[in-house]
């Protein structure tokens, strides 16, 4: 019995042993778990800048960090210690402190100092508190500065700029261009309110570009630019609209800067290509969802909305990575989705949010079947009304890629409807409200003044004739009956003539005519000069006669040659102007008529053109330049044949992409004709020297060159800077 108490008293020690060691060990616990960050604060000591950092606890060693650079920050992780501040965020904005996060999950604190420029630092622990000393990088200040120049100037004297001018760029952006006299003035690029101010140092600026452009028709963020003159720089102020952001280049001796709109993404965390949220590490096991959630919310100030059916734990490890991405990763892991609304994150699964957004959709279409309809007038002033009409009931035709067409999409609702009056140029649209809003925003965009184009081609025929041609003849004969002329007079006509005329008789004498006819030779040799290359000219010629000492016999030598050289231009030059992807026609000439024969055996009269035609489509690109689909030609008479004259033609049809008032040649023909001819009597022809008057000889070189060129030019251009 005493055996079996004492076995019970020893277990009761024995548990009343554990009991304590339990409780130690549990107190223990709590005392660790006790430890806790009081209160941060900052302050100069020794000229250094000094963030103290109080605990309620002394720490056993540092706490581990890292340091980035761009935005400037220094992170410290606590391990076993919570958030006794009762905030997330501290506002410090004291020496190059600007703000302190304080973020707890878990067991574990992340503290986050947010710098205005980067520095590096150094810890250490004094007593409960961990003191934390921030050294500047060198050359960070000089960097910051430096940036802030766009290029720095290296002339010595003041130079003229040269040129300004502002283009319309892809996306809506405004480019506006600046010829530099050479690559070495200085430019300062800089917002200024809710302008930006570009400067060019050493510069100044003629009377003819001190001026205010009006670019507000160019539908870019830039609405007005105003360069002056101040002091030994020109300024220039571009006053912009709305949402915008900038990027400056140069090239050469051309600066350029483009105002772009700046592209809002309500459903994305943050803006920009990719992810561009600030970084931060991560490193947790088995973390609960929510509480994970929780951390990334605290980091970015976001409210954060968990769905009751988000749940679970998750293992991570994240070093430097954006916190859109890090949360990117954690819903892509649980199969989570995400809606923003402003600052507020709505978290979910997946299929539940896709369930309520189509319950939202069911309940949103079967409102619009019972939502009263409204009639609204729309006045419209470029554009015809019965093509609007057509558009937002689907019925009429849109232009498609490549030259055809395809059907348009009906953008009323089923219960919408649409009245077109024509005298007027009204609409009258009956719909819902929120069809009504797109209409308006519709018509707003389509309404507005074509862009013309003018279009002037020049065609140039030039012509550069040559022709020669060198001949002879030789002939003689007997001289009988010479008079004092050396030729043979005949006697024609004389006597007297009588006329009765009513019963009286009238009678007329006249003289006789003494005609002298040139003795007629007979020609031994007769190769003259011909007409070269058909000029229509008279060849000149050389004669030399020999006769014999009675006169009684004569030989005759006749040398001729021709030597025509003829240079001709000729230029057409039609134009046209037209709006922007609207055919033009223009012709001149004539109509030349031939005889048909019909089906019924009748002959009828017909007519073909032989005409100057110019037939384009211009097409103006975002970029400025101009697309043309062009159709030339140049139609003449040309020689008669049996069935009618020909016709001579000429012609060129092209597509091509020309800069607003450049030229450029859309084709080309060069001909040249080159004959060489002789004709002489053979053995005598061959003969040196004295051959030369047995033979004839015609050479003709004829060239002949069209060019087409094309010049297009916007006039009322809306988009038009100047």
């Amino acid at each position: 019995m005493n055996s079996q108490v004492k076995k019970n008293m020893r277990a009761v020690n024995w548990l009343r042993a554990a009991a304590l060691c339990v409780v130690a060990l549990g107190s223990a616990v709590v005392v660790q778990a006790q430890n806790a960050i009081e209160s941060v604060t900052s302050s100069m000591q020794s000229g250094a800048e000094v963030v103290r950092i109080d605990l309620a606890q002394p720490l056993a060693a540092l706490p581990a960090g890292f340091v980035v650079q761009n935005p400037a920050r220094i992170a410290l992780d606590f391990s076993g210690v919570t958030n006794a501040i009762g905030r997330s965020a501290l506002d410090m904005n004291q020496g190059n402190l600007r703000s302190v996060n304080v973020v707890q999950a878990g067991e574990r604190t992340r503290l986050v100092l947010n710098l205005k420029q980067a520095a590096a630092y150094r810890a250490e622990i004094q007593g409960k508190s961990l003191l934390v000393v921030l050294e500047p990088v060198p050359g960070a200040a000089l960097v910051a500065s430096a940036q802030s120049a766009f290029a720095e100037t290296r002339n010595r004297d003041a130079l003229p700029l040269k040129d300004i001018d502002f283009r319309l760029g892809p996306d809506n952006t405004g480019r506006v261009i600046v010829d530099l006299p050479n690559n070495q003035v200085g430019v300062d690029v800089r917002p200024q309110g809710r302008n930006l101010v570009v400067e060019f140092t050493k510069s100044t600026l003629s009377e003819g570009l001190r001026r205010r452009l009006d670019v507000a028709d160019f539908n870019t963020p830039v609405q007005f630019i105003n360069t002056q003159q101040v002091g030994d720089r020109v300024r220039m102020t571009i006053e912009p609209r709305g949402d915008w952001e900038h990027s400056a280049y140069q090239s050469d001796n051309q600066f350029v800067v483009e105002v772009r709109p700046r592209k809002v993404d309500p459903t994305k965390l943050t803006q920009g290509v990719g992810y561009n949220g600030e970084k931060l590490s991560l490193n947790f096991q088995n973390i609960e969802i929510r509480s994970l959630l929780q951390v990334i919310a605290d980091f970015t100030n976001f409210n954060i909305v968990t769905s009751d059916s988000v749940t679970g734990s998750l293992t991570l490890r994240l070093k430097d990575v954006p916190w859109d991405q890090a949360l990117d990763i954690i819903m892509q892991a649980k199969n989570l989705g995400m809606r923003k609304n402003g600052t507020v994150l709505w978290i979910a699964p997946k299929d539940e949010i896709n369930a309520k957004e189509k319950m939202e959709f069911e309940a949103r279409a079967a409102i619009e079947n019972l939502e009263p309809l409204r009639t609204q007038s729309f006045q419209l002033n470029y554009t015809k009304a019965i093509a609007i009409a057509q558009g937002l009931t689907g019925t009429g035709q849109g232009s498609g890629g490549g030259g055809g067409s395809g059907t348009t999409t009906r953008i009323l609702s089923a219960r919408g409807s649409v009245i077109a009056e024509s005298r007027t140029n009204q609409l009258f649209v009956s719909d819902i409200p929120s069809k009504l809003a797109q209409v308006a925003e519709l018509i707003q965009k389509l309404d507005v003044p074509v862009r013309q184009v003018m279009i002037e081609a020049r065609i140039v025929e030039a012509s550069d004739t040559f022709g020669k041609s060198l001949g002879a003849r030789l002939g003689g004969g007997a001289i009988n009956r010479r008079n004092a002329l050396g030729t043979f007079p005949t006697v024609t006509g004389g006597g007297t003539t009588s006329t009765t005329t009513n019963g009286v008789t009238t009678s007329t004498t006249t003289s006789p005519t003494i005609n002298f006819a040139t003795p007629t030779l007979s020609n031994i040799i007769n190769l003259p000069a011909s007409d070269a290359g058909g000029t229509g000219n008279v060849a000149g010629a050389f004669t030399l006669a020999l006769f014999n000492s009675s006169f009684s016999r004569m030989l005759n030598l006749e040398i001729s040659a021709l030597e025509a050289d003829g240079k001709g231009k000729l230029i057409s030059s039609p134009r046209v102007i037209t709006a922007d992807q609207t055919k033009a026609l223009i012709e001149q000439g004539e109509e030349i008529p031939y005889q048909q024969a019909t089906s019924s055996g009748a002959t009828s009269i017909s007519f073909r053109k032989a005409v100057l035609k110019l037939e384009v489509t211009p097409q103006i690109t975002p970029e400025g330049n101009i697309i043309l689909t062009l159709d030339v030609s140049k139609d003449a008479r040309g020689v008669n044949t049996t069935a009618g004259p020909a016709i001579n033609t000429k012609h060129v049809q092209t597509e091509v992409l020309v800069e607003n008032g450049g030229t450029v040649v859309i084709g080309g023909i060069f001909e040249l004709t080159e004959t060489n001819d002789e004709s002489r009597i053979p053995v005598l022809g061959e003969a040196p020297i004295i051959g030369a008057l047995f033979r004839n000889r015609e050479r003709v070189a004829n060239k002949t060159e069209m060019l087409v060129f094309i010049t297009p030019k916007m006039i009322t251009d809306r988009n038009a800077a100047r």
